[in-house]
């Protein structure tokens, strides 16, 4: 094969391109597995979470809801990236899924919902498992660092907890006539 760009940068990615196709493929050659593409799968596991949403409860409920969410940005990316409505595209997609087309997919080429098989749009499971699987990983480390930080006492910028009782108030609902000079310092 040979590639063509106008930069280096250009061939860099066009190379990275064709390796990530090459691996695609070799993975569904090598499982003999695939999915739709064109963000069937995506639309359909957000359906299943949402469903199951339903019946969680408490905080847990607007997680799952929110994962559902994420994943349907795929779908609504390749719409935007191909010129395509994606409000209009994903309330499509949504549609043929739930009247039961479960390949129903978003073919970036005419910009309608198809059938991703009879297209010949499929994704190997391990691409899909990979993604979800990240997207966990960094779910959890992004809630560890939240809880760290709610855990930890308030400190200054030299590492010394903040002493709160300095003589005036810290909240922003208060009226203050004068900042001293100090336009900074309102709601303080």
């Amino acid at each position: 094969m040979v590639l063509r760009g106008g930069t280096e940068h250009v061939n860099d990615e066009m190379k990275r391109i064709l390796d990530d196709c090459l691996s695609a493929l070799e993975l569904a050659i090598e499982h003999r597995e695939v999915l739709p593409g064109g963000g069937a799968s995506e639309v359909m596991l957000a359906a299943d979470l949402r469903d199951y949403a339903a019946s969680v409860g408490g905080r847990s409920q607007l997680a799952v809801t929110a994962f559902a969410d994420a994943l349907e940005v795929i779908p609504r990316t390749l719409a935007e990236n191909a010129g395509i409505d994606p409000i209009d595209s994903l309330i499509d997609l949504r549609t043929r899924q739930h009247e039961g087309d479960h390949t129903a997919g978003l073919d970036v080429l005419t910009g309608n919902v198809r059938d991703m098989v009879a297209a010949g749009v499929l994704e190997p499971p391990a691409i899909k498992q990979r993604a979800i699987t990240s997207a966990q990983e960094a779910s959890n480390i992004i809630i560890r660092i939240d809880d760290i930080i709610a855990a930890s006492p308030d400190r200054n910028v030299d590492g010394e907890e903040h002493d709160h009782d300095h003589g005036h108030e810290h909240d922003s609902d208060t009226v203050h006539a004068s900042t001293g000079g100090y336009p900074w310092a309102i709601g303080h």
